[in-house]
C-alpha cells in the first residue's frame, strides 16, 4: 500500500486512488476473481441452510466443503443454484443467485446476494429489487403462485 495520504492511482488497474475500498470492493481487475469468491461463499451458506431447513439434503457437511447441486427437489419445495428462469416472454433478469420454492404454499423466493462497498449497500439493495421485480411478476403468472418476492441479501464486503 502507498500512503494513505497521496492520490496516486492503483498500480493495478490504474483508475482509482489506492484505498482499502478500492482494493477489496471496487477495483475491476480484483472484482472478476476476490468479490466473486466472497460472493459465491456467502451465496453456498444460504443454499445449503435452505436445503437443510426444507430437507432436501440429508448430509451436514462444513460449509465451505458444500457444493450446491443446481436443483433440489421434494415434494414441498424446489430449490434452484444460479440458473436461469424461463418465461414467457424475455426478461432482461433472469437469473437471480438462488430460487426457492414452497410447493403448499405457492410462494417463491428470489434470493439475490452481493457483497459491495460500504457506501453503496444501500443502493445495492433497492438495484436488486427493482431488477428482479419483473421476474416475480412472471413467476406468479407462469407458476400460478400466490406470491413471489425479490429478497436481496447484501453484505457489506468489510463484514
Amino acid at each position: 500500500m502507498k500512503q494513505p495520504d497521496t492520490d496516486e492511482p492503483f498500480r493495478r488497474c490504474v483508475k482509482e486512488s489506492e484505498t482499502i475500498q478500492h482494493i477489496t470492493a471496487a477495483c475491476e481487475q480484483l472484482a472478476a476473481t476476490e468479490c466473486v469468491k466472497r460472493h459465491d461463499g456467502l451465496a453456498k451458506i444460504i443454499h445449503q441452510k435452505l436445503a437443510e431447513a426444507a430437507e432436501l439434503i440429508e448430509d451436514k457437511i462444513p460449509y465451505y466443503k458444500y457444493t450446491p447441486a443446481n436443483v433440489l427437489e421434494n415434494e414441498n419445495f424446489k430449490l434452484y443454484w444460479n440458473r436461469s428462469v424461463l418465461t414467457d416472454k424475455t426478461i432482461p433478469f433472469n437469473r437471480p443467485d438462488i430460487t426457492f420454492v414452497n410447493k403448499r404454499t405457492k410462494n417463491s423466493c428470489l434470493i439475490d446476494i452481493a457483497v459491495p462497498n460500504t457506501h453503496n449497500v444501500a443502493k445495492t439493495i433497492t438495484d436488486k429489487q427493482n431488477k428482479y421485480q419483473e421476474l416475480a411478476n412472471g413467476i406468479c403468472a407462469m407458476w400460478k403462485q400466490k406470491a413471489a418476492q425479490v429478497i436481496p441479501i447484501v453484505r457489506d464486503h468489510r463484514v
